[in-house]
């Protein structure tokens, strides 16, 4: 049976979730959820994820939602195929561990989600502009989290080590988005980490999940 994910292209966890099957070069079907219309809170999608969210994802018997542990299954699932994204020597993986599961979801997620909305939803659903104040609050505790991944950069061309992993993957979809608006500029403003968003942008699994370049 074909991999299935219900989803949306508009849908950051989504595109988290595209992201690691492109790079593990496989076949998936996206079933488009409509967001607008409420189509995630129907019976079809709650008995996919009971709480009502998206993706929800299928491959033969498994089903699973929240993207992160969609991506680390897909990543120990099919470990032998595209790119290696899971460290097998223990160490590694947990410094690895300690930037997807701590650095990325407990503090870059949370800022970004906020700037996303104040800076892009709210334009494109409401025709409003963001809060100011709040723009400037949470791009000043991005600039802390940053401070911390120049560093880091500065000897690891990735935050895992030297090779590109769930650690980076996770970050693309809410850098990306970040790329039109006031953002970039922050990511810009830091040498290493501008070499290493440049790089995981360019990326041949980020470019077909996208279309087009998105740096």
């Amino acid at each position: 049976m074909a991999i299935k994910v219900y989803g949306s292209m508009l849908s950051t966890a989504t595109l988290r979730v595209l992201l690691c099957l492109s790079e593990k070069d496989l076949d998936f079907e996206l079933i488009n959820v409509e967001l607008a219309a409420g189509e995630h809170k129907q019976p079809h999608i709650l008995a996919r994820n009971p709480f009502g969210q998206i993706p929800a994802f299928e491959d033969g018997d498994v089903e699973l939602f929240e993207s992160r542990a969609i991506s680390e299954y897909i990543a120990r699932m099919y470990n032998d195929k595209g790119t290696c994204l899971i460290n097998t020597d223990p160490k590694k993986a947990a410094i690895e561990s300690v930037y997807h599961k701590v650095k990325e979801s407990h503090r870059f997620d949370p800022i970004m989600v906020k700037l996303a909305w104040e800076l892009c939803m709210k334009r494109m659903l409401f025709g409003q502009k963001g809060d100011e104040v709040i723009v400037e609050a949470e791009k000043k505790r991005l600039e802390s989290v940053l401070d911390v991944y120049e560093t880091r950069l500065k000897d690891n061309k990735y935050l895992g080590g030297d090779s590109f992993s769930l650690a980076d993957l996770y970050h693309v979809p809410m850098i990306k988005l970040m790329m039109d608006t006031e953002i970039k500029k922050v990511f810009e403003s830091r040498p290493n980490v501008n070499a290493w968003v440049e790089d995981i942008l360019a990326r041949p699994a980020c470019l077909k999940v996208f279309g087009v370049p998105v740096y």
